[in-house]
């Protein structure tokens, strides 16, 4: 059993190899979980996370290595969890972000986590929450989490963020694609990446439009703006940051980012707790209660709800 308070004190230290075995843990689902996250409660708060998503194929990874740079050229430790899709042979990662983050490797002022996402839709590891408290807590200020990007799951990063970051590239019909998958409602920035082909300018116009086209603002309320870049060649990565500290300081001055980490809070507090409620009613598989409401339901003497309500009660009760 890893001792968990020498742990945290090297994460903090700057030690990857011991952040390494705290993410571990969470991914793992390790009993030593609740431990964990006791010990790194008083320490987390003062990471400021950034989403990315996308399309496959926008330039994610290369847009966050891109970013990893910037920030890190402003003196700021950096954390990156990119999510990849799950082999489904081993449950691994399977795309390695890694590799094509390889220029930071060695920075003792970055750490990235490929992390899988287990069959979790929404393009999230369902311990994301948990390794971002962890990155966090190591003394991470900019926690860069690159999910990966299918469709129209790719709304939920907005759920983990304090800012999303929306990637499109010309060519790819992403205009329609950002229609489809609802993020221009998740978008805080956009980028325009690979600016440097053709259609870039129509892309953002076109974007601009839908954007237009969206819910009334007001003199006060933050209009999401499109900046363009060619991220393989680092250009227009510092108006990104730019646009990424505006946004920030904009939360921070209307109470908005506050508001945003209680809902994170409240909204990680209901998924451990509909974890272990379904774990429970996995136990009862094959249980007498089970089947006598199934039995039940099946005579027509009691209806779903009604043995969902009697079942509920049950848990709760015991």
């Amino acid at each position: 059993m890893a001792d968990v308070a020498t742990l945290v004190e090297q994460a903090r230290a700057g030690r990857p190899r011991s952040v390494a075995r705290l993410i571990s843990l969470v991914e793992g689902a390790s009993p030593q979980l609740r431990e964990v996250m006791a010990t790194l409660a008083p320490l987390t708060g003062g990471a400021y996370v950034v989403g990315l998503t996308g399309s496959p194929g926008v330039g994610k990874s290369t847009s966050t290595s891109a970013l990893v740079t910037a920030y890190r050229k402003r003196g700021k430790r950096v954390g990156v969890l990119a999510v990849d899709p799950s082999s489904p042979f081993s449950g691994g990662a399977l795309l390695g972000d890694r590799v094509r983050m390889g220029e930071h490797t060695s920075d003792p002022g970055v750490y990235i986590r490929s992390m899988a996402t287990r069959g979790h839709l929404g393009g999230l590891a369902w311990a994301a929450p948990q390794a971002i408290r962890v990155l966090d807590a190591a003394g991470c200020e900019v926690v860069l989490v690159e999910t990966v990007g299918v469709g129209q799951s790719e709304v939920e990063i907005a759920a983990q963020a304090d800012t999303s970051v929306v990637l499109l590239a010309p060519g790819m019909g992403d205009g329609i694609q950002a229609a489809k998958a609802g993020i221009l409602e998740i978008g805080d920035v956009y980028v325009v990446n690979k600016a440097d082909r053709d259609g870039a300018d129509a892309t953002a116009r076109e974007l601009n439009h839908m954007l237009g086209l969206g819910e009334s603002r007001g003199p006060s309320d933050w209009r999401p703006p499109i900046v363009k870049t060619v991220a393989a060649r680092g250009e227009g990565i510092e108006e990104v940051v730019e646009a990424l500290e505006k946004h920030r300081a904009w939360m921070e001055e209307h109470g908005v980012l506050a508001d945003r980490r209680r809902r994170r809070a409240a909204q990680e507090i209901e998924n451990i707790a509909l974890t272990a409620l379904r774990q429970r009613i996995g136990d009862l598989s094959g249980d007498q209660r089970l089947d006598a409401l199934a039995d039940s339901v099946v005579r027509g003497t009691s209806d779903p709800y009604t043995a969902a309500d009697e079942l509920i009660a049950g848990l709760t009760s015991a």
